[in-house]
C-alpha cells in the first residue's frame, strides 16, 4: 500500500513558511473544507523546471477573482516560492500543487472576513493512468454526471467544488473496470474527462470541445499549438456523442494525464494512430527544459 500523503517527507510551504509535511494542517471548521471556498492548481515539473509556471499561477489568481477572494501573494512571489519549494524537495520531476482557501474566521455561508490561505506542495507522481494501460489506450465510461450550466457555477475557475462530481463518475468509472468516464455537458454535448480535456481525430483533423462550460486546460492550448506547428487543422466546436461514432482517434491533455490515447469510450473504440502518437512525444519534447545550444 502506498504511503497516505499526510504522511510523506519533506516540507510544504504554507502562507510564506516553509514547515514540515506532517505540520501543514488546517482546522477542521475551516470555510474551504465546508464551503468548497478553495481553488487549486496542477503543475509539473521537468527537469527542475516547472511547465508553464507562471500561466497556471495566473490562473490561480483569476480563480480566486471568480470565487470573490485575492491572494494576498503575487503571481511572482507564488512562482518563487514553487521554484523554491522544488530545490528544498530535492526534486527534478515532480507534481506541483499550490491551493488557495478561506480560513475559519467566519463559519458560514457568509465569510467576508476569513483570511485567505495559500500552500504548496510538491511530490514524486510519475503517471496519472497505469502506464501498460495508457501506451495501448486508456478506456472510459460514459458518466452519468453532466458538466453544469456556467449560469449555475464558475466554470471557468479551477475551483474544488467543481470536482465532486468528476471524483463519484471516476469513482463510477473504476468500479466497472475503467480508467476514467467521459462527462457531458447540461445539453448533452460532449464535454471533457473527469479531469482532462478530450481531442478527437477525423481525416487528419483534430476535433475539441469549445470550452464554454468547463476548464480550457493549459495543456490543452499547447497541444493546440503543437497541432498548428505541424500543420494541422484543429476544429474547436459543440460536438454530440453520436459523432464519436465516426472519429478515428481520441486522446486526453492535462497536466497529470499529460497526452493519453484513448481507445475506448463506452460504445465506442478507437485506435492509437500516428497523429496521436505524434503529439505524444512533441509533448513530451516541449515540456523539457530547453538547454543552451552551447551544453
Amino acid at each position: 500500500m502506498s504511503v497516505p500523503f499526510d504522511q510523506l517527507d519533506g516540507h510544504i510551504w504554507m502562507n510564506g513558511e516553509f514547515v514540515k509535511w506532517s505540520e501543514a494542517k488546517v482546522h477542521v471548521l475551516t470555510h474551504g473544507l465546508h464551503y468548497a471556498s478553495a481553488v487549486f492548481e496542477g503543475e509539473r515539473a521537468y527537469g527542475g523546471e516547472i511547465f508553464k509556471l507562471t500561466q497556471h499561477t495566473e490562473r490561480l489568481h483569476e480563480s480566486a477573482r471568480l470565487l470573490g477572494f485575492t491572494i494576498p501573494w503575487s503571481v511572482a512571489d507564488i512562482d518563487n516560492a514553487c521554484n523554491q519549494l522544488l530545490a528544498k524537495q530535492g526534486l527534478s520531476d515532480a507534481y506541483v500543487r499550490p491551493i488557495a482557501w478561506r480560513g475559519s474566521e467566519m463559519m458560514g455561508v457568509s465569510a467576508q472576513k476569513n483570511r485567505i490561505n495559500l500552500a504548496i506542495a510538491i511530490w514524486q507522481w510519475p503517471s496519472y493512468f497505469d502506464p501498460k494501460q495508457r501506451l495501448k489506450g486508456i478506456r472510459l465510461d460514459l458518466a452519468d454526471w453532466r458538466r453544469p450550466d456556467p449560469r449555475t457555477a464558475p466554470s471557468k475557475s479551477k475551483a474544488a467544488g467543481l470536482y465532486m462530481i468528476c471524483t463519484m463518475s471516476k469513482h463510477a468509472a473504476e468500479a466497472k473496470g475503467y480508467a476514467d468516464a467521459l462527462m457531458l455537458d447540461w445539453r448533452g454535448h460532449v464535454a471533457e474527462a473527469t479531469g482532462a480535456n478530450v481531442f478527437f481525430v477525423k481525416e487528419g483533423r483534430l476535433h475539441t470541445p469549445t470550452p464554454d462550460c468547463f476548464l480550457d486546460g493549459i495543456t490543452r492550448r499547447t497541444a493546440i499549438d503543437l497541432a498548428k506547428r505541424r500543420g494541422i487543422e484543429v476544429v474547436e466546436r459543440t460536438i454530440l456523442p453520436e459523432e464519436m461514432e465516426g472519429f478515428e482517434q481520441c486522446f486526453l491533455t492535462g497536466t497529470a494525464a499529460e497526452v493519453t490515447p484513448v481507445s475506448e469510450i463506452g460504445p465506442y473504440r478507437f485506435e492509437v494512430g500516428e497523429l496521436t502518437t505524434t503529439l505524444m512525444n512533441d509533448y513530451s519534447a516541449e515540456v523539457q527544459p530547453k538547454r543552451a545550444a552551447a551544453e
